[in-house]
């Protein structure tokens, strides 16, 4: 039920935000002084900052990536002696048969335990061992693993991705992943493993052979990496061989800790402009049934929005792709809302999280529709699409198709949310 009693700014407050953080690199960059070595792109790589959770948004724009200075002390993962959570999520993972390789790649240690990712940090330069063993004192945090990220090319669609080692990192995902001995070996020996996301929609095929960062790179894997927006995973000497900064994030497993505290721990011993995010923040709906008119569009915001998204029936589905000549699921549904003067989330999982969630009978064109398509992750929101009306929608699919309007489909269905601009705005 909506009507006008509740106040916006009481709807607001609870909203949650989350964040992605994406360094960007130029497509096969490489240094003069350095040849046959891929350096970060000094271009205004911007870094994009999208909040879902108990953090406060925020913005950050570098005009220059720092250069590398690895450091090789200590170990990827500090660990506290407290045993490691253990809770496990049913995944299905797949992994394409390996090839051979003219220099064997570092073997991968056995998994021996699961840890749950509950933080992620990402910095604007290396963090030092020094620093990671200060992170790890802070009351709370039971183990941290280091890791490379940025935002690559791959197939020339830019794509969020850590480079990790394969022996500690697999301990952070969920259980079948870890699990998967076949997938760590396929990393260690250079391929990429992608989610189910971008390989069904965004056209990257198990087993195929990708251009990223100037070398060839085969998708030696489909499998969830349990991390929100994270979309491929290689080994940390591929991450050297893309270009990707090295020693700039952590995965952070701190199990029962109070997320708002250990974030502000974390920023006092973090370098400055460091970002600390919770992993997978999960909504939770508002425990009320009445809502404020005044919470949702307009009536001519939603035709305004409507109209722009017809207008691009026939325009081809480009992974990453915004607007306004090529779209993918969510980068449709961002730009449509715009041209109303809405402000919607970029990325598929906050846009579901951009309003009240409503049956699909009650279901009002403008309203948003959302799916679970990936089998590796089946608590993944993955599709989304613009309900018409009639029992419609309007979608961007898939690589290779285009947008269309088509009876809305109820397999694998997730939900359906009313979009409230004063909520997608805060979870954007």
């Amino acid at each position: 039920m909506f009507d006008r009693r509740t106040r916006v700014s009481d709807v607001v407050r609870e909203v949650c935000h989350d964040l992605a953080y994406r360094p960007r690199l130029r497509p096969g960059g490489r240094t003069a002084g350095a040849p046959g070595r891929a350096a970060p792109a000094i271009a205004v790589p911007a870094i994009a900052v999208l909040l879902v959770g108990v953090l406060a948004a925020d913005l950050v724009v570098l005009s220059r990536m720092p250069e590398r200075t690895p450091e090789r002390g200590g170990a990827d993962t500090v660990a506290a002696r407290r045993p490691a959570d253990r809770r496990e999520l049913a995944r299905t993972t797949q992994a394409a048969a390996p090839v051979s390789s003219p220099v064997a790649p570092p073997p991968v240690a056995p998994l021996t335990e699961m840890r749950k990712p509950h933080l992620f940090v990402v910095a604007n330069r290396p963090l030092s061992s020094a620093v990671v063993a200060r992170a790890a004192r802070i009351k709370g945090i039971r183990a941290i693993e280091r890791a490379d990220a940025a935002e690559v090319t791959m197939d020339n669609k830019p794509v969020q991705t850590l480079g990790v080692d394969p022996s500690t990192f697999r301990a952070y995902t969920p259980k079948p992943t870890a699990t998967s001995d076949k997938l760590w070996r396929n990393v260690a020996a250079g391929e990429v493993a992608v989610s189910f996301v971008l390989g069904n929609d965004g056209g990257l095929e198990l087993g195929r052979t990708v251009a990223s960062g100037g070398r060839a790179l085969r998708v030696g894997a489909y499998a969830t990496m349990g991390m929100g927006a994270i979309d491929a995973v290689v080994s940390r000497r591929t991450a050297r061989e893309l270009g990707i900064p090295e020693n700039n994030a952590l995965v952070v497993s701190a199990p029962g800790a109070d997320s708002a505290r250990l974030r502000a721990a974390l920023l006092k011993v973090l370098p400055k402009g460091s970002q600390v995010v919770a992993i997978n923040p999960v909504f939770k709906a508002a425990p009320r049934k009445i809502w404020p008119a005044s919470a949702f569009m307009h009536p001519d915001q939603v035709r305004t929005a409507l109209t722009a998204a017809i207008g691009k029936l026939g325009r081809p589905y480009v992974w990453g792709a915004e607007g306004p000549d090529t779209f993918d699921c969510s980068g449709l549904v961002q730009w449509a809302y715009a041209q109303a003067g809405v402000r919607v989330p970029r990325v598929t999982h906050q846009q579901f999280v951009s309003g009240p969630q409503i049956p699909l009978s009650q279901a009002q064109p403008g309203d948003l529709l959302f799916w679970r398509h990936d089998p590796t992750n089946p608590g993944y929101v993955s599709h989304v699409a613009i309900y018409w009306g009639d029992g419609k929608m309007l979608h961007a699919p898939r690589t290779g198709d285009v947008v269309k309007l088509v009876p809305v489909s109820t397999r694998n269905f997730a939900g359906a949310v009313r979009i409230s601009p004063q909520i997608a705005a805060r979870a954007g």
